[in-house]
This record gives C-alpha cells, structure tokens and sequence, in this order.
C-alpha cells in the first residue's frame, strides 16, 4: 500500500527516520513516531521527535494528532538525557513508569526507541492498545509491546494488564 501524505501534516520523509507505532483495536489508523534529523544526521534539538497518524482505515493519508490525543493519548514528553546520549521520551498512553530512549544505535548510524522489557533493554517497535468505549472515554483493556532483544536479537513481547 502507498502512504499519501497530506498536505497539512507537512512530513519531509527525508528528514524523519521511523521509531515505533501504535495500532489499536479499533480500526487500522495507526499512530508513528518518528525521529526528526537535522542535516548533519543528528537528532533535531528543536522537535526530536513528531507523532503523527497514518489513517489506513481512510486511504493511507497522514494526519496532524488532535489537541485532545495529544493531550490524552498519543501525545509524549521528550527531554534530553545525557545518560543515554540521546533523549528519554514518555508517551501519554504507555505503561507508567516506562520511559523510552531515543538515540542513535549500537554502530552509531540508525536511530532507535529503546524500552526496557523484562529488565533488559529492547529495540521499541510497536505498541497494540485493546481498549472500548465508554461514557467518560475509552476503557483499556491491556496494552502489547513489541521489541527486539539488544543482547540476542529475539523479538519479545510484554503483555500489560491495566491495574
């Protein structure tokens, strides 16, 4: 499938390198983050990583995240972190406690989102969110991480239950 890019979101895909996504139950619209590069390949100080929804459900478009999603949802705080050489990211709906690294890789060339899982820390690729409906908002049901194993290359998976 193509990906068309709206206008309004203003992505250079040139500019951005892919980190994870969120997909939910609900419907094929999915939310990616991406790393934003400057052009001497580092992480842009200014907006090190932007969010935005790639409506599958609806043609492939992207879309700019709402107020509300941002606010609620899909939305995240990114500072920088000298102790991992890059920035701990948090996002709205993720696990509390559960920061996200975003730096440069092992060799040094690709940028990463790496979480912890299982105490040990994992290339961050997807999160799933099974959630429903409700009168004050949607009601998680459990969230999925996928990741792949910095140490042995294995894909993992963590499974978290609301409490």
């Amino acid at each position: 499938m193509v990906v068309r890019r709206s206008r309004a979101a203003g992505r250079d895909p040139g500019k951005n390198s892919p980190l994870f996504i969120i997909e939910r139950a609900k419907n094929a619209n999915a939310v990616h983050y991406d790393a934003r590069i400057t052009a001497d390949g580092k992480l842009d100080a200014k907006q090190p990583v932007i969010a935005y929804w790639v409506m599958l459900a609806k043609n492939g478009r992207w879309e700019e995240l709402s107020w509300i999603e941002k606010k609620k949802a899909y939305g995240f705080n990114i500072k920088p972190n000298p102790s991992v050489n890059g920035y701990k990211m948090t996002v709205v709906v993720s696990p509390p406690q559960r920061q996200i690294a975003v730096k440069k890789g092992g060799g040094g060339c690709r940028l990463r989102a790496e979480l912890v899982i299982g105490g040990r820390p994992a290339v961050f690729e997807k999160m799933y969110i099974k959630a429903s409906g409700g009168l004050m908002g949607p009601k998680v049901h459990y969230l999925e991480l996928y990741e792949k194993n910095l140490q042995t290359g294995n894909k993992c998976f963590e499974k978290i239950l609301p409490k």
